[in-house]
């Protein structure tokens, strides 16, 4: 069986500018693309390159075909119950604004509240803050324990009847901690309140069903599952979908405008104002198919293998500490660590002279940084197209870093 893909990967097989062998571990702010999908975006460009939904010619009725049929793709990967239930957004962030801004100001009342978890990214937080401020209502936070896992007393304690919205990430972009969502959702339900599912940093590591959650909202962006930038997806069970109101007015989202009025049209289309990426959907829809042909199981296997074997040679470095649960087992290869005494953005500067790429920073979540009592992390995010060599050169550049820094290496 198959366990090395980095081949499909062209960028991968690039030098970085000193020469040294490019070890990408930043996957989870974004990862690279296969041939298969970069094919399929220069196929659109070169052979049906138009405005879909507007033209009544070949060009534009492909165009559209293309389109249509990379929502219903998408329909069908995360089990929706109709190609209805997806917007095309530009990503993850416009997704969450969505449902804030057309959703959540329309049901959120004073005194209603809303519930986030402490290790939301910015974009699952300002919004719902936004909305909070707007409508007076309360803002409410899970709290994780020391291995960064919300409890279930945790859950119990702050999903109540006054929980008018639960929003939450599937895996924690800092932790990368599998978080609950089953039993958030039953919860949530029971409450009278429904949830948001930040799938970003979850779907590229694990099947979504957004019928077996029973999630009222999902999103997720294309470009963190190997597809194209620009391009995102807003899941909304149909009846929350024709009760909201669109943000982005202008063409292609009515059916009739006169003088001092407009009709918006029906379904997805009401929310997809403007010309569309076309280009982005085709690239999403053949990342999709390349996911599936290797398979959640196939990839699943890969990546825990592989967070072990990092989780278990970065606990052997002294002087570094590792944030979240230390085991392969219910997280991602998302790994945020801290080396003592060395700044994480010259952490990363260093093991870069060495061709590894990682991210440091507060990763868009500043208040899980102050809960942890730290003011940045160095992050470190897998893949099924990483390897144990790639672990390898992140570690022995590790082992370099006290003593550049001349903090000394013991």
């Amino acid at each position: 069986m198959r366990t090395n893909y980095a081949d499909d990967f062209p960028l991968l097989k690039n030098s970085t500018e000193n020469g040294k062998r490019l070890v990408y571990l930043d996957n989870a702010a974004t990862t690279q693309k296969p041939t298969q999908v970069i094919d399929a975006v220069r196929n659109y460009y070169e052979q049906y390159n138009a405005n879909p939904h507007r033209g009544a010619y070949p060009l534009s009725e492909k165009a559209t075909e293309a389109y249509e049929a990379a929502r219903g793709k998408v329909a069908a990967f995360i089990g929706a119950g109709s190609p209805e239930e997806i917007v095309f957004t530009k990503g993850t962030t416009e997704s969450l604004n969505l449902i804030a801004g057309s959703y959540g100001m329309d049901i959120v009342q004073e005194g209603d509240e809303i519930l986030i978890s402490i290790a939301e990214h910015h974009s699952n937080l300002i919004p719902w803050q936004a909305v909070a401020k707007a409508k007076s209502a309360k803002l409410r936070y899970l709290y994780t324990d020391a291995n960064g896992k919300l409890t279930t007393e945790e859950i119990a304690a702050k999903i109540t009847t006054r929980t008018r919205i639960v929003a939450v990430a599937q895996v924690s972009n800092v932790l990368g901690i599998v978080n609950p969502i089953e039993e958030i959702v039953k919860r949530a339900h029971e409450a009278g309140a429904i949830v948001v599912l930040d799938a970003a940093q979850g779907i590229p590591h694990m099947p979504v069903d957004v019928q077996a959650l029973d999630v009222d909202f999902l999103a997720f962006s294309g470009h963190k599952l190997y597809a194209p930038m620009g391009i995102g997806v807003l899941y909304a069970k149909k009846e929350h979908l024709r009760n909201m109101h669109p943000l982005l007015l202008g063409g292609g989202m009515v059916d009739d405008v006169s003088e001092q009025t407009a009709a918006y049209t029906d379904g997805p289309g009401k929310f997809e104002g403007g010309t569309q990426h076309v280009e982005g959907a085709v690239g999403l829809h053949s990342a999709l198919d390349y996911l599936e042909n290797i398979g959640y199981e196939q990839i699943g296997r890969i990546e825990h293998e592989l967070t072990g074997y990092a989780l278990a040679r970065l606990h052997s470095i002294p002087h570094v500490t590792i944030y979240g649960q230390e085991s392969g087992y219910g997280r991602t290869g998302v790994i945020s660590f801290n080396i003592d005494g060395a700044h994480p953005h010259d952490v990363s500067t260093i093991l870069s002279a060495d061709g590894v790429a990682i991210r440091s920073g507060h990763h868009c979540a500043h208040p899980l940084m102050r809960y942890m009592g730290v003011n940045a992390t160095c992050r470190a995010s897998l893949c099924f197209y990483n390897t144990k060599d790639d672990i390898d050169v992140l570690i022995g550049s590790i082992w370099k870093v006290r003593e550049v820094l001349k903090l000394g290496a013991e």
